[in-house]
């Protein structure tokens, strides 16, 4: 005998596979379970009575029961129906308040930890005036500072960092940019240096030994280009892994440094360090900040990013 073809599902049959959700029919069950009444469901949605009849007809079918008999003169809801009013206005609420813009931030009740990068140039210029901040507005704050190898895409991409401070050059399309200041380069040397004797000329800058602070150990820069402009070659004599570590040891020797004039003031001043100008022509230092677009409209990234910008204002 020939094998039975086999039957296809009648309404409402899932045939082992859930029902597809009509979550538009959530509004008018709403309205249905609330008034009791298909007239008066109809002229609280705006519908005709024939269309919330034919919505009714809908959810009786999707849910597989009455949800409204009539009782008399008038329509009841079903014992299934009256179990889930409560349920079906909770989930309103909750998608509701997904399209709801969040309540303004209340820093004083923020109980978070925001992971910052930054060169430790920047973590010397902004650390104390954001740690104070925070401190004073949002006590329930730690803002943890990662060293500037943790930069780049992947980290805010998984969000092991929320914000990152420096130089950034790139320009991913994923990621929001915002300026925050500009700087500039200006050398550093111990007071009483001999390159202080006199004018800082590019031969007399050229001579003097040099530190570079660099965590990679790099031995050049964009100094070295504009001596090559003049003809000249510097003398590099060590490198430091930090700008506080070159500091020291610049404030302990006869090497000189290089480093952002805003970031140099408080580090320069507590260690007794002498800035001056550099004879060169040499780009200026454009400090932004980056995030990624999942914390755009976050209120706690927000005021996350007020601070970082109004604090760079005031180091400016």
């Amino acid at each position: 005998m020939p094998e039975e073809a086999p039957r296809r599902p009648g309404p409402g049959s899932s045939a082992g596979q859930p029902a597809k959700a009509d979550l538009n029919l959530l509004v008018a069950l709403d309205a249905l379970l609330d008034e009791e009444s298909v007239t008066a469901a109809a002229d609280r949605l705006g519908l005709s009575g024939p269309a919330m009849s034919r919505t009714l007809g809908r959810i009786r079918r999707a849910l597989g029961d009455p949800v409204l008999v009539r009782a008399g003169r008038h329509m009841v809801p079903t014992p299934r129906a009256l179990a889930m009013r409560a349920e079906v206005r909770r989930v309103l609420a909750d998608a509701h308040a997904l399209f709801t813009a969040p309540a303004p931030c209340d820093p004083a009740a923020l109980e978070r930890t925001f992971t910052l990068s930054a060169h430790d140039s920047q973590v010397l210029a902004f650390g104390a005036p954001l740690l104070g901040r925070a401190a004073r507005e949002a006590p329930g704050v730690t803002l943890r500072f990662l060293t500037e190898g943790a930069t780049g895409v992947p980290s805010l991409r998984d969000g092991t960092l929320d914000l990152e401070i420096g130089v950034i050059d790139r320009s991913e399309p994923e990621i929001r940019v915002e300026a925050l200041l500009a700087d500039r380069m200006v050398g550093v040397a111990r007071p009483g240096h001999p390159l202080l004797d006199g004018p800082v000329t590019p031969r007399r800058y050229a001579a003097a030994g040099h530190l570079l602070d660099s965590r990679r150990g790099r031995l050049s820069g964009p100094v070295d280009e504009a001596l090559a402009a003049h003809g000249l070659r510097r003398r590099v004599v060590g490198t430091a892994p930090t700008f506080a570590s070159a500091l020291f040891v610049i404030a302990g020797s006869d090497a000189v440094g290089l480093v952002p004039e805003r970031a140099a003031r408080p580090a320069a001043a507590a260690l007794g360090l002498v800035t001056f100008e550099v004879p060169l022509d040499l780009p200026p230092l454009r400090f932004s900040m980056a995030w990624h677009p999942r914390h755009e409209e976050d209120s706690g990234h927000r005021w996350l990013r007020g601070v970082v910008r109004e604090t760079a204002r005031e180091v400016a």
